[in-house]
């Protein structure tokens, strides 16, 4: 389903007669020319961090439950840890070793 609010109220936002969200955090990072929107919310089915991606104005979102959380942020220590030990990246003129 693509993203739409339909209505939103404080903290919450009613995307269709069933369905109710309540934001709980959200944070923006901006990335060279990418902006990532964090948002941890809930609703009757449970809680989930929604990320979403937006590059001039096209988005991707992907949605993580909250149960997986603590996996996915072990992942993302081990990209950093990877991208550390591989050193810096190469210049963008220069073809990869």
């Amino acid at each position: 389903m693509p993203f739409q609010v339909l209505e939103m109220q404080g903290s919450w936002i009613k995307r269709d007669m069933d369905s109710v969200e309540r934001s709980l955090k959200s944070e923006k990072i901006n990335v060279e020319r990418k902006v990532f929107l964090f948002d941890l919310r809930e609703n009757d089915r449970g809680r989930f961090l929604r990320i979403t991606e937006d590059v001039r104005g096209r988005r991707d979102t992907i949605i993580l439950p909250a149960p997986g959380l603590e996996d996915f942020r072990r992942s993302i220590g081990n990209m950093i840890v990877a991208s550390e030990k591989a050193g810096p990246p190469p210049a963008a003129h220069e073809p990869p070793r």
